[in-house]
Order: structure tokens, then C-alpha cells, then sequence
């Protein structure tokens, strides 16, 4: 009995939120590319990659995120993921499918270097408005 009370005491449950700390859910209407873009490079300092999300007409906006920070030398794609997920307007309702896409980025080599290099011109910009 003692065995599993003890196994029971060691169970964790944990949430899908808590596996995927490095995931950004983007939305078209609550804030702006740039917001995500800027968000994107904060979680890949943390982390080291970022996971985009997006359903609907934000898969777009997923996409061009990912692409600004590859353009720019900031990520390398590691994984594409389309899927199409039934959502409810409210409960009892026919679920509703919706394409969803999830991509997944990593640092690039030299992603240390080019954050630095943006800081230090963000702070030449603030001392020469000064």
C-alpha cells in the first residue's frame, strides 16, 4: 500500500500551456507584426526557438513573421505544421473546422551577434534624438 500512496504522491500533472513556454499564439487584430516579430526574438534569446501558432486569418500574419526573422538572419525554420482544428462558437454548437498552422524557429549561428548589433543602434538612435 505504502508503494503506491508513494507512486500516487509522485504523479505531476501538467498543463499543455506549461510544455510549451516557448509558444506565441498570433492573432491579426491584437497587435501589430512588429509586436510578434520583437516578442519572437525575445522568446529565441530565452529559449532558443519559438513556436508560432496562428488559426484562420492570422496564418498569414504566421507566416510573415517567421519570414521577416529568416530574411533578416534572425531564425532558421525547423518545422511546418498544418492542421485543421474544430472550434465552437458556444457550447452545444456544430463545431466549426479551422486551418491552423504552427512553425516552429530556431537561433541562427550569428542570431547573438545581430541582437547586439540592433541594441547598440537602438542606442546610438536614443543619443542622437538626445
Amino acid at each position: 500500500m505504502e508503494g503506491i500512496t508513494e507512486g500516487v504522491n509522485n504523479i505531476s500533472f501538467s498543463s499543455p500551456e506549461s510544455q510549451k513556454k516557448n509558444r506565441i499564439q498570433v492573432s491579426n487584430t491584437k497587435k501589430s507584426l512588429f509586436f510578434y516579430v520583437n516578442l519572437s526574438k525575445r522568446y529565441m534569446q530565452q529559449y532558443n526557438e519559438v513556436e508560432l501558432c496562428g488559426l484562420g486569418m492570422a496564418i498569414s500574419t504566421v507566416v510573415s513573421i517567421a519570414e521577416i526573422l529568416k530574411n533578416n538572419g534572425f531564425a532558421v525554420e525547423k518545422k511546418i505544421r498544418t492542421l485543421t482544428v474544430d472550434m465552437r462558437d458556444e457550447p452545444g454548437a456544430r463545431p466549426i473546422p479551422k486551418a491552423k498552422i504552427e512553425i516552429s524557429l530556431g537561433k541562427t549561428e550569428n542570431f547573438d551577434e545581430l541582437m547586439a548589433a540592433e541594441a547598440e543602434e537602438r542606442e546610438y538612435a536614443g543619443d542622437e534624438q538626445n
